[in-house]
């Protein structure tokens, strides 16, 4: 079982960056993929990026490429998605999810065994 928190969410100006985090629970977080979705009021959740265990493999959604970039740190059991340049069609409520499997980077949610929470983003005008 991993448990999975997001933080770093909240408002931003348009143009402007956050850094959302995931923070797992146990000791075998190299073994999972990790991925990002997200999903906007009155919309299904979509893909954002995706990470391999050992970080060499990235995905992003054609929407977030070139502004967001997916990284991790198994030291600390974390996986980071850096938002810069941000729009307005980029609120969501996002989430973190874990897979268990090394090398991959799967794109669909129904792929992932474990999710987060959620963090709310908000890009205003």
């Amino acid at each position: 079982q991993v448990q999975l928190v997001e933080s770093g969410g909240g408002l931003v100006q348009a143009g402007g960056s956050l850094r959302l985090s995931c923070a797992a629970s146990g000791d075998t977080f190299r073994l999972y993929s990790m991925g990002w979705f997200r999903q906007a009021p009155g919309k299904e959740r979509e893909f954002v990026a995706a990470i391999s265990g050992g970080g060499g493999l990235t995905l992003y959604a054609d929407s977030v490429k070139g502004r967001f970039t997916v990284a991790r740190d198994n030291a600390k059991n974390t996986v980071y998605l850096q938002m810069n340049s941000l729009k307005l069609e980029d609120t969501a409520v996002y989430y973190c999810a874990a897979k268990s499997i090394v090398v991959a980077v799967p794109r669909t949610s129904y792929e992932y065994d474990y999710w987060g929470q959620g963090s709310r983003v908000t890009v205003s005008s």
